[in-house]
């Protein structure tokens, strides 16, 4: 038996549209004003799991809503065997339309992307986007108005940062290890890379230039001490091991 006809719940436009404008004004009052930054570019390393050649050079102003009311989720502030770890993580929404509106119609992307950035002027740290919920709230009056994205704090690495924005080149120019700023350039600032994607490094440039905390030398030189990487054979005659 069909159901009642009279009263079409999931097919009305009208009522559909009515739901998306009040979600979106909601978040006009309520929301933050952040920074949507593409990922461009880069080779994927599978074995790692990341994309350490990454650039990030354009950053669209887009609208959120802070779902965490209680401070950030994650495993917070915790000391590992390696290193204090800041591991906050906030889960963000974004009304469809807005998104479309802002990001999506000048890159031809249909919703957000795992692996951007959200730049988050508030506290002035970048997340990155972990996993894009998009039935969030599920299906009201038969559409779905938003985007809910689970961010984790970023952790910089070799990606490069030129996106126009002080505050955000800012942050690239103090905590990224990329090499870009040191590499080989033409005359009109491209940068010369290999075939891997990493670019040409200056000759007078090393690694403890470029990070501070770098220790390969020492650990190699310590390591030549009482390591001992000889090619041996068990099974040749004669041979001692």
């Amino acid at each position: 038996m069909a159901t009642n006809f009279f009263f079409n719940n999931f097919q009305n436009t009208g009522e559909q549209r009515l739901i998306e404008d009040l979600v979106i004004e909601t978040i006009k009052i309520y929301g933050q004003d952040m920074f949507y930054l593409l990922r461009e570019g880069g080779t994927y390393d599978s074995v790692l799991n990341e994309n350490p050649t990454s650039e990030f050079k354009k950053a669209y102003s887009c609208e959120f809503y802070i779902k965490n009311v209680e401070g950030f989720g994650g495993q917070g502030d915790f000391l590992s065997k390696f290193n204090i770890e800041i591991r906050d993580q906030v889960t963000l929404t974004v009304a469809r339309r807005v998104f479309e509106d802002e990001v999506g119609s000048f890159e031809a992307i249909p919703r957000p992307r795992e692996g951007d950035l959200i730049y988050f002027p508030l506290n002035k740290k970048i997340f990155e986007i972990k996993f894009v919920e998009h039935e969030a709230i599920f299906y009201q009056m038969g559409a779905l108005q938003t985007f809910d994205l689970k961010c984790e704090l970023y952790e910089y690495g070799s990606e490069y940062f030129n996106t126009g924005i002080a505050d955000i080149d800012a942050l690239y120019a103090n905590y990224s290890a990329s090499t870009t700023l040191n590499a080989l350039q033409t005359e009109d600032g491209y940068v010369l890379k290999q075939q891997n994607g990493f670019p040409l490094l200056l000759e007078s440039v090393s690694i403890d230039q470029t990070d501070p905390f770098a220790d390969n030398d020492a650990i190699q030189t310590e390591s030549d001490d009482f390591i001992d990487f000889t090619e041996r054979d068990p099974f040749s005659e004669g041979g001692s091991f």
